[in-house]
């Protein structure tokens, strides 16, 4: 079935114009109703990858981006406030590759204890979360990255992390990091209400 042009001009246009990353229900809800979406996106994806921004898919959701080859044009505009210390990306690291997480075994694994300050500069930054309570005597509150994350690191998902298989393969990850938490609580505190739950 051949893709209807107008329906691609209507995907590229709500994709150029949108301040944050749109799913799939998003650019369907403000589309005819026969519109082939993954057909459209796939045909903008390939129109697009030897242009300079290109099409990309990043937690679930669908953006134009830099084109990575071209990354170096924009570095000096995309200096962030955010210069992490050692322990802070130590701490990203840690989360990213074993979420879910607790406080006491980020510290285990960086052998040292963690301030508060470490995990406050990445809940400023969107990037970490409480997931939920560990179903464990005390019921200690559990950490993992965020979707602003994904879209900060242009990730689709957590396995896409370089290496993760590789890591997971030696030994060294002995946790999926799907998001899935059977053996979790889902807690809906903040992550202040954690911080000082947790003292």
């Amino acid at each position: 079935m051949s893709i209807n042009p107008e329906h691609m001009r209507m995907v590229e246009a709500l994709l150029f114009a949108a301040k944050e990353p749109l799913d799939i229900q998003s650019i369907a809800a403000r589309v005819p109703e026969d519109a082939e979406l993954p057909e459209i996106l796939e045909q903008i994806q390939k129109t697009y990858q030897h242009k300079g921004f290109n099409l990309t898919q990043v937690a679930g959701k669908w953006l134009f981006m830099t084109a990575p080859d071209l990354s170096w044009l924009l570095q000096e505009e995309k200096e962030t406030s955010r210069k992490l210390s050692r322990a802070a990306l130590e701490t990203l690291a840690i989360v990213a590759y074993h979420q879910p997480i607790t406080r006491t075994e980020i510290e285990e694994i960086r052998g040292v204890g963690l301030s508060r300050g470490v995990m406050d500069v990445l809940f400023e930054a969107g990037w970490i979360r409480p997931r939920g309570r560990r179903r464990t005597p005390g019921k200690p509150v559990t950490y993992g990255t965020t979707e602003e994350f994904l879209i900060h690191f242009g990730l689709d998902d957590v396995r896409d992390l370089p290496g993760f298989d590789e890591m997971k393969a030696s030994g060294l990850l002995n946790t999926e990091p799907t998001g899935l938490f059977d053996t979790f609580e889902e807690d809906a505190a903040t992550p202040l209400d954690v911080e000082e739950n947790e003292d």
